[in-house]
């Protein structure tokens, strides 16, 4: 078990009183003179040392008797870095618990997912986070709740059903507990605001019933460099899947419940994020999704501190600090278009993708833009005839072994994955070799370490930096890098001049 930032007292009692937000989401500060709890940038006056308890969960809290605090709303921090830069048991728990599988699974799912009993699961999610997997769902229900209550004008009873719970009582309980207010005086404390401007447009979407928009932000740590991240995201969009339009990345998206579409616009302090949902259940899985795309819970200083240590890429990192590595909202297509990319130019494997999504996908509509389809899922794509495929028959062949062995799923790529066995299983397939497997951990597995030593990208930017530029001895050079080479991967790939560098004007 690996000990939190919460354990150390003397650093967290420091960061509360400097109101570091690089901090918020590493831990909560709990005040047992209030019995509230707080994010460690709580604009209020700090509370004395002695006063003050550090957890390293909302939900752990929560489970303690502390009420969210007013000022600060803890539950909307950035999440821990910490889950998306490990692979063992509690990170992958995490992961899953974002995705709403403990609430559309239960335990037993999550459990099952992870190869482990239930009992297992549960007693290392209480060592780590103090507590399990039903307190954590339930505080992120709490925050799903919140949200749909101040952004929207939806009857409680749906925004109950919408966030997860199974009863409008257990609702109206367990908000007043977290928020020491009923759903209604929530939704009363806010100030009266225009219609065009209460984040919901007219058609509010229902579960099951018509879709809506709805406008949030996301919060992330900074700095956030957009360039390379809505830059790479744009220029290598698949066409009727995804676009850039009026400044926003725009893409459909997959979901348990229907589908969604999703405008992500960057700003100086927040994405501000613009989802249209067949089924607002969908929400919570959505926004984790989106933030996940993003790489939005990253810790950007820990990052370029390590990576400035070599005297190399210091320039670089000081130039144009916070660099995000652009992932993926749905794993199994991110591992179909870089087979599909495989050797060919960004425009041919777009081209290629976009066939498949014509001919296999699911439409959708878009009023607001020029979405078509949702990319086909591997079980329409192992459904194609081969034969059909415009490719090489190699490339075929690794194409067909691909979807039919996540469509049977025999191959598993999802946020529970352990990165180390996914790799080894992905070096099997024929036609995968180090640069597939490599950027299919960056990219869709989310390993912060991952790195692409072959790439001519990389390769050409090392020769040009006066770092080793052979593969053997540029890995040598990048081991000061770990834990985070895949971001040092960003900083390389930056000194080129492709278009995956530039933010779309």
């Amino acid at each position: 078990m690996q000990m939190g930032m919460h354990t150390d007292t003397e650093r967290c009692v420091r960061a509360v009183q400097s109101k570091d937000a690089r901090f918020d989401g590493w831990f909560f500060t709990a005040v047992l003179t209030t019995r509230i709890y707080c994010r460690p940038s709580c604009p209020v006056v700090p509370p004395k040392p002695e006063n003050m308890t550090f957890h390293p969960s909302a939900a752990a809290c929560q489970q303690a008797g502390f009420r969210a605090c007013k000022r600060c709303r803890p539950d909307t921090s950035p999440g821990s870095p910490e889950w998306n830069q490990r692979a063992d048991l509690v990170a992958r728990a995490m992961r899953l618990v974002a995705d709403g599988v403990v609430d559309r699974e239960g335990v037993p799912g999550l459990a099952a997912r992870l190869g482990y009993s239930t009992r297992q699961v549960e007693r290392q999610l209480l060592a780590e986070l103090g507590a399990g997997p039903l307190a954590l769902a339930r505080a992120q229900r709490a925050q799903t709740a919140r949200l749909l209550i101040e952004t929207t004008p939806l009857p409680m009873a749906e925004i109950a059903f919408a966030a997860g719970f199974a009863s409008i009582r257990t609702f109206n309980d367990t908000v007043r507990e977290v928020f020491a207010l009923s759903p209604s005086e929530l939704r009363a404390r806010l100030p009266k605001r225009s219609a065009p401007a209460s984040g919901l447009d007219a058609t509010a979407p229902r579960p099951g019933g018509t879709p809506g928009a709805l406008t949030l932000r996301l919060p992330f740590r900074a700095p956030l460099n957009p360039d390379n991240l809505f830059g790479h995201l744009a220029a290598t969009a698949v066409p009727g899947v995804e676009e850039w339009r009026e400044g926003a990345y725009r893409r459909t998206l997959r979901l348990p419940y229907g589908h969604g579409i999703v405008a992500l616009t960057p700003r100086p302090d927040h994405i501000a994020c613009r989802l249209t949902l067949t089924d607002l259940r969908d929400l919570t899985v959505a926004i984790s999704r989106c933030r996940r795309l993003l790489d939005l819970d990253a810790d950007p200083v820990a990052v370029d501190d390590q990576l400035r240590t070599d005297p190399c890429l210091a320039p670089l990192v000081d130039k144009a600090p916070g660099r995000r590595v652009p992932r993926a909202v749905d794993e199994a297509e991110f591992a179909v278009r870089a087979v599909l990319g495989q050797q060919v130019s960004t425009a041919a494997a777009r081209t290629h993708a976009a066939r498949l999504v014509t001919a296999h996908g699911d439409p959708v509509d878009d009023p607001e833009g020029g979405l078509t389809h949702l990319f086909p899922t591997p079980e329409a794509l192992a459904a194609v005839d081969p034969a059909a495929l415009a490719m090489p028959r190699t490339r075929r062949t690794t194409f067909t072994t691909l979807v039919s062995q996540l469509a049977d799923g025999t191959l598993s790529l999802g946020v529970e994955s352990d990165w180390a066995r996914t790799r080894a299983r992905l070096l099997e397939l024929p036609g995968f070799g180090p640069w597939t497997v490599d950027v299919i951990a960056m990219r869709a597995l989310g390993d912060p370490d991952a790195f692409l030593p072959t790439d001519l990208g990389i390769r050409r930017a090392a020769q040009e930096l006066g770092l080793p530029s052979t593969p053997a001895a540029l890995t040598a050079r990048a081991a000061a890098w770990r834990p985070w080479r895949a971001y040092a991967v960003q900083y390389l790939w930056a000194t080129d001049s492709h278009p995956i560098n530039f933010l779309p004007v």
